[in-house]
């Protein structure tokens, strides 16, 4: 079969090659036909550190060709989504079933491929803040795939939500997805929140921390910005006993197809919306990673195979 690998070697940095390896799938685990799959910012670091050949991808949809062996999960001929922790960039996958949820009519394909990752972290962040009725939430780096998301559960979540984002052109739609202010700068923010949500890293997160309300709470989720983060206790008078806490991904414990599961109702009921800014075959890989980099990406970036 056809599957992207790592080609640190190329000046495209991957490659589609014939000759992959089929799918030997454990016996919880179906397999599934790809048909679209979504990027993340953390795969530019991974195809960046990783050797040569390596097989890139965590988020697919598309269509199970072959059921676990166990029983459990999807059926053959369901349309689902699921999350894989490499190898998801190719024409066949295999996903343990309990990473895979069943896409319900109504919602398309290249919009379930969105979830895995970035739909997965917006809705564990946003609930680390717990009750967020009447309360403040400030999501930095509010355009790109997970801001956008993070911006609408939290709205719908009863919080006040202010986004941050340095692009002009994502202003409007992020009002329309929930934000009742946007700032280009963390600073320029006004007052304090409960909660933080941290999508860059580095000075951003120095400004976070001066955004904090006390005992509110900072999640550190992105690293984009290289220049590292300076904080110090003294940072946190006017913020006491707030907490500065780390997510990852793939450590988070709730069960991934209850997750997607509940995602999956949010778009198909029109609660959540999945905006796409980058689609075509994925032929073009090379310049949707750099459209990625280059932070020329409002939300997600999808590419289909036909």
């Amino acid at each position: 079969m056809r599957a992207v690998f790592n080609a640190p070697e190329d000046p495209m940095r991957v490659a589609i090659r014939d000759g992959a390896p089929e799918p030997d799938p454990a016996p919880d685990e179906a397999i599934i036909e790809v048909h679209a799959f979504s990027l993340n910012r953390g795969e530019l670091a991974l195809l960046a550190t990783r050797p040569a050949a390596w097989r890139p991808g965590q988020d697919v949809a598309g269509t199970v060709i072959r059921a676990a062996a166990n029983g459990t999960g999807p059926a053959v001929g369901s349309r689902v989504v699921g999350l894989v922790e490499q190898a998801g960039w190719a024409e066949r996958v295999a996903v343990a079933a309990d990473r895979l949820a069943e896409i319900p009519s109504g919602v398309e394909t290249i919009a379930a491929a969105t979830l895995g990752i970035a739909g997965r972290t917006a809705l564990n962040t946003v609930r680390l803040g717990g009750a967020l009725l009447g309360r403040r939430v400030l999501v930095i780096g509010a355009a790109g795939g997970l801001g956008r998301f993070q911006v609408q559960l939290a709205a719908q979540g009863g919080a006040e939500v202010v986004a941050v984002s340095r692009r002009a052109g994502a202003v409007a739609d992020l009002g329309e997805l929930g934000a009742d202010a946007v700032v280009s700068r963390t600073e320029d923010a006004p007052g304090l929140f409960d909660l933080v949500l941290d999508g860059v890293g580095g000075r951003a997160t120095e400004a976070a921390v001066q955004k904090v309300a006390p005992s509110g709470t900072v999640v550190l989720i992105g690293a984009s910005e290289r220049e590292p983060a300076r904080v110090a206790l003294t940072d946190f008078f006017g913020h006491e006993n707030a907490a500065l806490r780390t997510y990852f991904s793939y450590a988070e414990q709730a069960p991934v197809n209850g997750d997607l599961s509940f995602l999956l109702g949010l778009l198909r009921e029109g609660r959540l919306r999945a905006d796409i800014g980058f689609t075509g075959p994925w032929e073009t890989l090379p310049q949707a990673l750099d459209a990625l980099a280059e932070g020329r990406v409002d939300g997600k970036a999808v590419l289909t195979l036909q």
